[in-house]
């Protein structure tokens, strides 16, 4: 693996910040795995909301007293399939959810980046699936969509969270629809071909976007 550009140079600037969104099932981890391979420090806010929800932590007890135990599995965790299927039926749950975990989520965030700061690299990606959903764009110097077609995307859904296609497209449902995804973004990255045609895209996306920080 080729050696990465993102440690600190002589210029004394702050990280730059590039988030990282796109569909459900678009394929953004295959992004963030290739870029924490050239020694990105690659942040997943699914992982910090995952930690945020665990059980003893103060998002879980509040959606424990918001849904009722009935949210729980047998041994005391969420019932992440349970939890999903709400919200995607029911906007004001999934406010009431946001409530709890989102603050947990940029408490992560902001400690992940003092942490690349003090290492004194030149970037951070952060994995944001509902980046524009939620308002935070403007956290953010660039931000790079991944797009796959839909029916590849139903199927992924479908494959990995053991879902019926009715189920995968209530899931999309919730989500900002592509085309207005890539309209505010200043990368895409299009995941339809193989892994092999994604990494080429992703290698002249990261050579473009070594440009754009050190010109700036």
């Amino acid at each position: 693996m080729k050696t990465s550009d993102s440690s600190y140079n002589e210029n004394e600037k702050p990280p730059i910040r590039l988030g990282i969104t796109g569909g459900v099932g678009s394929g953004k981890s295959v992004v963030c795995d290739y870029l924490a391979g050239l020694g990105v420090s690659v942040v997943s806010t699914d992982q910090l909301a995952k930690n945020a929800v665990m059980p003893g932590m103060p998002a879980f007890d509040k959606i424990v007293r918001h849904f009722g135990n009935g949210i729980l599995s047998e041994d005391g965790t969420l019932d992440r399939k349970k939890l999903r299927n709400l919200i995607t039926k029911d906007p004001e749950k999934k406010k009431a959810l946001e409530q709890f975990v989102h603050p947990e989520v940029f408490a992560g965030m902001a400690e992940a980046y003092q942490v690349v700061q003090k290492k004194r690299e030149l970037l951070i990606a952060v994995e944001v699936p509902l980046l524009f959903e939620t308002g935070m764009a403007a956290l953010f110097d660039y931000i790079l969509t991944v797009t796959v077609h839909p029916e590849v995307r139903v199927k992924r859904i479908m494959n990995r969270d053991h879902v019926t296609k009715e189920e995968a497209l209530a899931l999309m449902d919730i989500q900002m629809p592509e085309d207005e995804k890539i309209r505010q973004s200043n990368f895409v990255i299009e995941n339809n071909g193989s892994l092999e045609d994604t990494w080429k895209r992703l290698d002249d996306f990261y050579k473009e976007l070594m440009r754009h920080i050190k010109t700036a």
